[in-house]
């Protein structure tokens, strides 16, 4: 039974609690402290504030997956809304004595606004909560394995925001969460388990991003109602193309979540003892 604060670490009082959370952690091995709830983290070689323990992933994974679910339902409202425009614009390519900028048309743009602004909080609100997981991820991957760190646990959040070095740092990053999060075999021997889940969200999320400052340019450079219908199609590829990069890191942020989680138990049984069986009582 996991411990019922941290959900993280294995029961191992009656009330449900682990040694950590409990406060009766033995010694670490090498003779370094327990680090007492409440006080501040021990300094390590992987960066300021790293612990000596991982923190548990699964309440940030259980909201950023929510978020994730608002961003599908904000792209799928967005291509909606969009294609219902195009069609709009297709009328007005096909018989220019059509006018799309009275009541239908002005209602269809107005709902495609307000689709588009419901896609930007739902993505910026995602990107948020996505990158604080991302950085306890990063920070837990240090004390799983330090040596397999590409970059510091600082680049979980920066590398972001680095201008085009941002299609590559954070997979770097998050390439040394994956290798770091496998457990390993019974025998303490390292087990590879491949990138695929990895790879598949990375490239999702590098095409979606692509695509859609394409469809934004071509969108802002479309004047004749011909080429706005075109554009119009293209973008909502593009929004398609952000639903699959959705789902695509919902799948990454489940299986990290669950490597990082599998990890953390494997090394509290490393270095806690099992509890000793309760002798029978008297009948």
């Amino acid at each position: 039974m996991l411990c019922t604060r941290c959900r993280i670490r294995t029961a191992v009082t009656d009330d449900g609690l682990c040694t950590f959370c409990s406060g009766t952690r033995p010694p670490l091995p090498g003779g370094a402290t327990a680090p007492v709830p409440g006080a501040a983290p021990l300094p390590v070689p992987g960066g300021r504030g790293v612990g000596t323990w991982p923190r548990s992933p699964v309440g940030l994974s259980r909201a950023v997956i929510a978020l994730l679910g608002c961003v599908i339902a904000s792209d799928l409202f967005v291509i909606g809304a969009g294609l219902h425009l195009r069609g709009l614009w297709e009328g007005l390519a096909a018989d220019e004595s059509l006018n799309i900028y009275i009541d239908p048309g002005l209602r269809a743009q107005e709902l495609y606004d307000r689709a588009g602004s419901a896609q930007t909080a739902a993505f910026l609100a995602t990107a948020v909560l996505f990158i604080i997981w991302f950085h306890r991820t990063r920070r837990n991957a240090e004390v799983f394995e330090s040596g397999v760190q590409r970059m510091g646990p600082g680049w979980a959040v920066g590398g972001w925001f680095v201008p085009i070095a941002n299609f590559w740092f954070p997979y770097r990053v998050a390439s040394g969460i994956w290798e770091a999060s496998v457990r390993l075999h019974p025998d303490g021997g390292w087990r590879t388990v491949p990138k695929t889940v990895l790879n598949l969200w990375w490239g999702g999320w590098v095409v979606s991003v692509l695509a859609s400052r394409i469809a934004v340019g071509q969108w802002n450079r479309a004047r004749e109602p011909e080429q706005i219908s075109d554009v119009a199609a293209l973008v909502a590829a593009a929004d398609a193309l952000d639903l699959v990069a959705a789902v695509l890191a919902i799948v990454y942020v489940r299986t990290v979540t669950r490597m990082q989680v599998e990890r953390a138990e494997a090394l509290q049984a490393a270095t806690v003892p099992e509890r000793e069986a309760p002798e029978p009582t008297a009948p």
